[in-house]
């Protein structure tokens, strides 16, 4: 059953909460630290639907993973996670993901969607036939591997008759997707918002100093004329996604009303910028807590 207007409560009514994660690249990393403060603050997530990044930490979250996968991210120069970056020069994508698909499996085990213990939804879009798909059953690791194909970075995922590409081309912010259950809180996580960007969260450049520059190191190393092009116009590429992810994202809020609504500035962090875990997670941690004080207000 699908509520399109706001369901209030009280702090004596349900606290069961049906949440919507966005797409964003690095950005959604933030959706790990509004999960916590959800769960500090007494709310029982009962139900997930997730876009890209949103369906990645969505999915590791309902397989009970996130404490692990949150460790790994914030470890991800020990890790070195540059290192599962496999370059490729197909016209489909310059990173084939084979070695990164590899390591993220250890995340997301091997289990249908139908047998998780909350209700999960992963978004993802059909070029070939020019339309939405959402998984909410079979294998969890394919819907998600879908989900993330973000165009002219990861190939596609096809088959005989689909090909499938990340879900933000089509539904950024599924709010029309999740599972909801009478009485529950529609709570929403936008971290490509077009908001202002206010630095209450300080970076720890010095602590960050070595990650940037194993980064960097790596890249150069691996540079080329043809990837440091393909980089350059994925950039551009993506604030052209943004644009227009705004416009269907409006739409979206208005037609289904959150509840609670969780923006992160998309100045907040770069697409590719895994190294600032900690740091993003914090971010999203302060801004869900204090649009949850105001909801509580």
């Amino acid at each position: 059953m699908f509520f399109t207007r706001p369901i209030k409560y009280s702090n004596s009514m349900n606290k069961d909460v049906a949440l919507v994660l966005s797409g964003g690249g690095a950005r959604g990393i933030a959706h790990i630290g509004v999960i916590e403060v959800l769960e500090e603050n007494g709310h029982n997530i009962t139900s997930v639907a997730g876009t890209s990044m949103g369906a990645f930490v969505g999915a590791v979250y309902s397989a009970g993973k996130l404490a692990e996968f949150k460790d790994w991210l914030i470890n991800i120069d020990k890790l070195e996670i540059v290192k599962l970056i496999d370059f490729s020069f197909s016209t489909l994508g310059f990173i084939k993901g084979d070695r990164l698909f590899a390591e993220l499996r250890k995340f997301i085990p091997d289990t249908n969607i139908e047998d998780l213990p909350i209700s999960f939804k992963a978004v993802a879009t059909d070029i070939m036939n020019r339309r939405e798909i959402v998984f909410e059953q079979g294998s969890i690791f394919d819907a998600v591997r879908a989900s993330i194909s973000i165009p002219s970075v990861f190939a596609p995922v096809k088959t005989a008759t689909t090909m499938l590409v990340d879900g933000g081309m089509v539904n950024n912010l599924p709010l029309d997707r999740v599972k909801r259950n009478e009485g529950d809180i529609l709570i929403a996580v936008d971290v490509v918002a077009n908001v202002p960007y206010y630095e209450e969260v300080p970076l720890d450049e010095e602590k960050h100093k070595g990650k940037i520059q194993r980064f960097k190191n790596y890249f150069d190393e691996k540079k080329s004329k043809n990837i440091s092009t393909k980089i350059n116009n994925f950039e551009i590429l993506d604030k052209s996604i943004n644009l227009m992810i705004e416009q269907l994202v409006k739409a979206k809020v208005k037609e289904h009303q959150p509840d609670v609504f969780v923006q992160v500035s998309q100045d907040a962090s770069g697409l590719f910028d895994f190294f600032k875990a900690e740091h993003i997670v914090n971010i999203g941690r302060r801004i869900a807590q204090e649009q949850l004080d105001h909801f509580d207000n």
